[in-house]
């Protein structure tokens, strides 16, 4: 077939698509104009977005052509916001649509039910989402798409992803660091990412920057970034084709070149090709309507013809527009596709909407795990000596790097703490991915590294995602104050899977796991700024069938847990753990069973009888909070030794909620038995103190449960101090003991007032001394 006949189908195959996509934005029957359109034809309600999905459609088009005509594998991401027309229109052209959708077909009958489900109740979405075959980011926020595009293409050697980065969408924080990802991707190891940054001028209701700045200094800015562009620019459909043909053969032979250097021994890195597609926005639509210009301005980002039901030089318009594709020549009868313009479709998994890459579980291979317990700390008694939880962690990641270091299939991203999280011990098997310049006295860089580290949450959190959702697994550690920095990316990530969970075609994928240390307990030296527990609280708002929340409290539990969430699938797993010297309360087997409870009596730590109920229950969950809790008990049990202490620890946050809310929610029966239906509950907590009351306010004794947690207060001050300045020490705890058990008050005052002095005490100590009371710096566990 000639270029020209090659092209001639490609331009074909994209009027198809815009047909396709403008259909879908407005017509309720009709599919194939078969009669003239009437306002019953037309949606009540006119959703969607135009103006961006013509460029989309011409990009798909082109990607067919190659793919065919090299046989590649490509992933195809598609950044600006809701363009799901594009992608739903080239995905039931091709038939990967159909093939995931049966009831859906590739007929009249399939393209009325494409066109009446878009934006419609008991439809699908404007945008990207997970019912779109082949789409792995979720296009409802802007600014992750080349982050998730460089994630898939970690440790994919053969794929090459195809990235429409929109210029609203460039403006953002996420996305314009993302164009440096470069210099994490190793050519030999790695795919390729062509970024397409498609240009047409306006957002919502303003011009573009990228769109709008001069030529030169665009070249500039993206040369800057490293790569090497090409564009392709015009409205002209014929002359386009010819230029947009031209330039994807050069960007993909020289892919292929800087792969072939890169697999040979080059280590220079290289520079890699991106392309410029400027076209106007809303192209081939109306140019204008009711003489205002549409086409090529912010008037055709949404939908062009607004009153197309009331309004009939609206309508005519309408079907003028959809005539311009000529239908009849691209559907049969039956409205099939022709089989001539389906000749551009791609067979099989090399369908954009049919690679396995899209639909990570097909890929997922299970990780090789070590045996946690050679990890685990031996305990002879309980709180006896101490670890450093994430040290050990370290260990156990640096194992599970070599279990699957052939496999290729488990990294840790972190923005520039993995040594200061104690996770070090990864370097001794693996570098740091790095393909920028060194220097003599650079550590632990390596352009074949396991571990990503960038100093933007955005872009770990984007590349994870990525490297999730095309079939691999990853760990995500972080201070815990500045994981809030991902918050928005975390919720698309969260509703993606909760969606994901519901489609029976997709397979589930690794959970993403994050790890936040550092937290807002031992920030003695940061201060106020890095003290904030409040990421819980966020994720705690998204469905229970996707996120999980876990507490360790020392080495042991913390192993435990995170062995559990790096083999889990489809979830959101937050562990929160602290990087000091914490005491080692659980031995091995002690830890494993009392994490698979997720919450627990601590029978050798209280002393109520377990035939009575006790005076008080204290209840903590976190490591600091578990320290005091232990602490307090220790006080009554010396200076009230006739009052029954229960302690209970939780690991497992959701255990706390009703079992109607959550899978690893308590009955209440059960909660009833572990925290009694009517006593005095003193609860410790890592976070802020609302979050408890929220998750057990249903509970029978629910006015009885007092929190103590993190209420805003902090600066650079002790350990210790932090927990007084909110209210979460033992001696607080031990005030709050005497003054909720009913009768006790009278009979402890001397202990309150040894309480309240300690605390005075505390107060001058660190202000001459500048460190923690000898007896909290060296407090061990005394029974």
């Amino acid at each position: 077939m000639s270029q020209s006949d090659d092209l001639a189908l490609v331009d074909a195959y994209w009027r198809a698509a815009n047909y396709l996509s403008a259909g879908q934005i407005y017509l309720l029957d009709n599919p194939l104009l078969t009669t003239p359109l009437t306002p019953e034809h037309i949606k009540p309600r006119l959703l969607g977005h135009w103006g961006t999905t013509p460029g989309l459609n011409f990009v798909y088009a082109h990607l067919n052509r190659v793919i065919n005509a090299r046989e590649l594998e490509v992933l195809f991401v598609t950044g600006p916001g809701h363009g799901g027309p594009a992608l739903l229109a080239n995905t039931w052209l091709e038939g990967s649509y159909s093939q995931t959708h049966p009831d859906v077909p590739r007929d009249a009958y399939g393209m009325r039910r494409l066109f009446r489900q878009f934006s419609f109740p008991g439809g699908v979405p404007s945008h990207v989402a997970p019912e779109v075959p082949g789409s792995i980011h979720e296009g409802g926020e802007l600014g992750y798409s080349l982050a998730h595009a460089f994630g898939a293409a970690l440790d994919n050697p053969d794929l090459l992803v195809a990235c429409v980065v929109g210029d609203g969408e460039a403006e953002t924080g996420p996305l314009a660091a993302s164009w440096h990802l470069t210099k994490f991707l190793d050519p030999a190891h790695d795919g390729a990412v062509l970024p397409i940054l498609h240009l047409n001028g306006y957002k919502i209701a303003n011009p573009t920057v990228l769109a709008r700045i001069p030529h030169e200094e665009l070249d500039a800015l993206l040369r800057g970034y490293g790569y090497t562009p090409r564009y392709v620019e015009g409205d002209d459909p014929s002359t386009m084709h010819v230029r947009m043909a031209e330039v994807l053969d050069e960007v993909v032979d020289e892919i292929a070149r800087i792969r072939q250097a890169a697999r040979a021994g080059q280590t220079e890195r290289p520079r890699w090709p991106m392309i410029v597609l400027r076209s106007p926005k809303g192209w081939t639509g109306p140019s204008e309507v009711d003489g205002v210009a549409v086409e090529g301005t912010w008037r055709s980002h949404q939908v062009p013809l607004a009153g197309v039901r009331d309004n009939p030089d609206h309508l005519r318009l309408l079907e003028s527009w959809l005539r311009s594709y000529r239908p009849e020549e691209l559907f049969d009868a039956d409205g099939r596709p022709r089989e001539e313009l389906l000749a551009l479709a791609p067979r099989g998994e090399l369908r954009m909407g049919a690679t396995p890459h899209a639909n990570g579980g097909l890929l997922l291979q299970e990780l090789r795990m070590p045996d946690v317990r050679e990890h685990m700390v031996e305990v002879t008694k309980h709180g006896g000596g101490t670890s450093e939880p994430t040290r050990a962690l370290g260990r156990m990641l640096r194992d599970v790097m070599v279990l699957n270091a052939e496999a290729r299939n488990f990294r840790v991203f972190g923005p520039d703490e993995t040594a200061s999280n104690r996770l070090d011990a990864v370097f001794e098997v693996t570098g740091k991915q790095w393909q920028a310049g060194t220097e003599p006295v650079d550590e632990h860089l390596s352009t074949d590294g396991r571990v990503v580290e960038v100093l933007s949450e955005h872009l770990c959190q984007g590349l994870l995602e990525g490297y999730l959702l095309t079939g691999r697994h990853g760990l995500f550690n972080c201070y815990e104050a500045f994981i809030h920095i991902v918050d928005s990316m975390f919720n698309q990530h969260a509703k993606w899977l909760k969606t994901h969970r519901s489609i029976d075609w997709r397979r589930p994928v690794a959970s993403l796991n994050y790890l936040l240390s550092s937290h807002v307990w031992r920030q003695d030296h940061n201060g106020f700024s890095h003290q904030d527990p409040g990421f819980i609280d966020h994720v705690m708002n998204k469905k229970a069938e996707v996120v999980r929340v876990y507490l360790p409290v020392d080495t042991n539990t913390l192993l435990s847990v995170t062995d559990h969430c790096l083999r889990s699938r489809d979830y959101v797993n937050v562990i929160v753990s602290g990087k000091n010297l914490t005491p080692d309360w659980l031995g091995p087997q002690e830890a494993a069973l009392h994490c698979a409870r997720g919450a627990g009596i601590w029978e050798w730590a209280g002393t109520d009888d377990r035939m009575d109920e006790p005076d008080v229950v204290l209840a903590c969950a976190g490591d600091a909070p578990t320290l005091e809790v232990m602490a307090a008990t220790a006080l009554l049990r010396e200076h009230l030794p006739e009052l029954k202490v229960r302690v209970v620890n939780v690991v497992d946050l959701m255990r706390l909620q009703p079992e109607t809310e959550h899978p690893h929610g308590m009955s209440d029966r059960e909660f009833d038995a572990m925290f009694t239906p009517d006593k005095p509950v003193i609860f410790a907590y890592h976070g802020y103190p609302w979050l408890i009351h929220r998750l057990t306010y249903r509970r029978t004794n629910h006015r009885n449960i007092h929190v103590r947690g993190y209420k805003e207060e902090g600066t650079t001050t002790t350990p210790f101090d932090m927990l007084v300045l909110n209210d979460m020490d033992r001696y607080r705890l031990v005030t709050d003991v005497i003054d909720r058990v009913p009768g006790l008050g009278p009979k402890a005052v001397g202990l309150r007032q040894l309480m309240t002095d300690q605390r005075t005490r505390h107060h001058a100590h660190i202000r001459e001394h500048g460190e923690d009371l000898p007896e909290i710096r060296n407090w061990s566990w005394p029974y």
